[in-house]
């Protein structure tokens, strides 16, 4: 019982719900279809892992030094007066399309698209070029899904102790299904291809780290939590910059990790999956699952009658 109030403190974080239940979330038990990604697949496994907590960091550490991608944030985004509404909104998204039905994941991402259509401005290339951009446009949707992609796989090999279904290629290809349903062109799918994006966009001397991304790299570390939850935060930064590519690291002026430092990540990791238990999300899409295939059964069944 000592342990409810934190357990709600950090399910509200991550849900926007103590009961880590929301609305979103029981509308998973519905719908017409199986989704986008079967029972136990490497979406699924790689998605209801302890291990996002450092992929998101990651994702958005990474994402920050695409010099569109953060001006869409500066200029448009309200993450420093509401930076737990943008964090439950991106939760909202993973979770519907990751267990929903087709319908729900195409709702979620449409909703997300149509959130985006304002997301336009000009921005300065790390080599020097003015460029507008708009939140859809091919470059910044590829490298948002390439970010994010990269991060929670890499998150999941470090800190998961569970293998991923069909391997690291069938996480990659699986979800570029998402990225499909977010308008990426061409997602990347499989591992392979997945780190040819990211070096080509690297070595096109594109990306850049300038006072803006460090000033939301100063935010990603050191973000407005419960009194409560902020002595475990550190350490999943910092697992989180443990994944980073060097040449990231670099350039986002991080340190390398020390050991000591990851062991600390593995220990809050551990205790945090404990205290939460199992993701209700998944629990919820089995119960549409189970009342989907009791309805085959039923029409096979009247059928062969």
């Amino acid at each position: 019982m000592l342990t409810d109030p934190l357990k709600a403190r950090v399910l509200q974080v991550l849900s926007g719900q103590p009961s880590g239940v929301p609305p979103y979330v029981q509308e998973l038990s519905r719908g017409d279809d199986a989704g986008y990604f079967a029972e136990g697949s490497a979406v699924w496994e790689v998605h209801r892992s302890i291990a996002t907590l450092v992929a998101g960091p990651r994702a958005l550490l990474m994402q920050a030094l695409h010099p569109g991608a953060m001006a869409g944030v500066h200029d448009h985004s309200r993450y420093r007066e509401d930076p737990l509404g943008r964090l439950n909104g991106t939760i909202r998204w993973i979770t519907t399309v990751t267990y929903g039905s087709r319908a729900q994941a195409e709702g979620a991402s449409t909703w997300v698209r149509h959130l985006h259509e304002r997301v336009r401005g000009r921005y300065t290339t790390g080599d020097g070029r003015e460029v507008d951009y708009a939140a859809q446009d091919a470059d910044l949707v590829s490298w948002v899904h390439i970010a994010f992609a990269d991060s929670f796989l890499r998150a999941f090999q470090r800190y998961s102790d569970r293998p991923i279904p069909g391997g690291a290629d069938a996480y990659v290809r699986d979800w570029a299904i998402a990225g499909e349903l977010m308008g990426v062109p061409d997602p990347p799918r499989s591992v392979a291809g997945l780190e040819q994006r990211l070096a080509a966009i690297r070595d096109a001397g594109l990306l850049r780290a300038d006072d803006r991304v460090h000033e939301a790299v100063r935010f990603i570390r050191r973000p407005p939590l419960p009194r409560a939850l902020r002595p475990t935060y550190p350490p999943l930064y910092r697992g989180a910059v443990a994944t980073l590519p060097d040449w990231a690291r670099t350039m986002l002026r991080q340190r390398p990790v020390l050991p000591v430092e990851e062991t600390a990540t593995r220990l809050v990791l551990r205790s945090t999956a404990r205290l939460l238990g199992e993701a209700a999300a998944p629990g919820q899409a089995r119960i549409r699952l189970r009342a989907l295939e009791e309805r085959d059964a039923a029409r096979r069944s009247g059928s062969a009658a």
